[in-house]
């Protein structure tokens, strides 16, 4: 009795994953690319050839995708480790929101490439990145000021700088004259 549940609960994250990929135009090597596995393992996965996947890893890079909580698949199970949503990243998942985007519609905003690093943020297992440049395209993207978004890089940065073993209090002056230079030439920047 236990294998035929089993059976039934991969069936439906399998049929689950099958019609979110069609009812959003999703090409398998896109979605593969955007959870960090192999084209191979989506047709796996979808023709249920393999199990339906346990890692929360990837779990967890499905649910953000699909724009739903990791809970929703049967074989997830919530880590020992809780996974930290930050301000910033609250913050873009409400302008996603107010711009009336799907998460598949702005993780195609972004290069290829880019798009794993962008769902991890999304689901709070990576920070927004130190690089400003970086940064100010999530900025343009979301059609968000540069000033407004300076200010989580900044704490983002300092962020950074503390657990680098920087000491910003006794490094106050510096610390401030460096920002302050910083947030000159982000203002004044194209």
């Amino acid at each position: 009795m236990a294998t035929k549940n089993n059976s039934l609960m991969k069936v439906k994250s399998s049929e689950m994953l099958y019609n979110f990929l069609e009812k959003n135009n999703l090409h398998k090597k896109d979605f593969a690319q955007m959870i960090g596995v192999t084209l191979s393992y989506v047709y796996n996965l979808i023709d249920e050839t393999i199990p339906f996947s346990t890692r929360s890893t990837t779990l967890e890079r499905i649910a953000t995708v699909m724009d739903i909580k990791p809970e929703e698949f049967v074989e997830y199970k919530i880590p020992q480790d809780p996974i930290m949503i930050d301000e910033t990243t609250e913050f873009i998942k409400q302008k996603i929101k107010d711009k009336n985007l799907s998460t598949v519609q702005f993780l195609k905003s972004f290069p290829r490439k880019q798009r794993l690093e962008i769902v991890d943020i999304l689901r709070g297992a990576r920070p927004i990145p130190l690089d400003w440049e970086a940064v100010k395209v999530i900025a343009q993207i979301l059609d968000v000021s540069k000033e407004e978004m300076y200010d989580f890089w900044e704490n983002r940065f300092r962020q950074f700088l503390q657990y680098s073993g920087f000491n910003i209090e006794n490094n106050k002056e510096l610390t401030n004259t460096m920002f302050e230079c910083i947030r000159n030439y982000v203002y004044k920047s194209a």
